[in-house]
């Protein structure tokens, strides 16, 4: 986990959520990932997304049977799907996510039987840490925002035409 939050931090400096995410087999990173839907301009650009393609280019292979994923949020249901046909053996997350965690929070898509596969889940590795990195910075763009926010209250653009 703790190299996932040094993932979530990098994440953070290049201005995405601070989300990271590593794919371990056999005791061994295969894959990492750090969310980048801004700077990829692609939506499916989560962190562990990016942690699957990259063990799956390792090892030659989508299917990362007997392997673990680690990261700092809860998945959302895309990525548990993604986590699904991957078949990943063992989900841990550190933060809920009550918005859109799909391990648990909002709902448990690892617990629905209907699905034809399921794998371990453990929550709260590390929460308050994960948790912490989350809640910097989005207080820190809040900030930002409210900075951004006066200070064109104070200078507002000229309309177009004047000036």
């Amino acid at each position: 986990m703790h190299a996932a939050l040094n993932l979530a931090r990098q994440a953070a400096a290049a201005g995405e959520v601070p989300v990271g995410a590593v794919v371990v087999k056999d005791g061994e990173i295969i894959g990492r990932g750090s969310n980048a839907p801004i700077a990829k301009h692609d939506p499916s650009a989560h962190a562990e997304i990016l942690a699957l393609r990259d063990a799956a280019q390792h090892l030659g292979n989508y299917r990362l049977v007997g392997c673990d994923l680690f990261v700092t949020l809860e998945p959302c249901v895309m990525c548990v799907g993604a986590m699904f046909h991957a078949r990943i053996g063992r989900v841990v997350f550190g933060a809920s996510d009550p918005k859109t965690g799909a391990a648990g929070s909002l709902l448990n898509m690892f617990a629905e039987t209907r699905l034809n596969h399921h794998a371990q889940v453990q929550g709260g590795v590390l929460a308050e840490e994960c948790g912490k990195v989350l809640s910097e910075f989005f207080s820190a763009r809040r900030a930002q925002q409210r900075l951004e926010s006066s200070l064109t209250e104070s200078f507002p653009r000229p309309l177009a035409g004047e000036g």
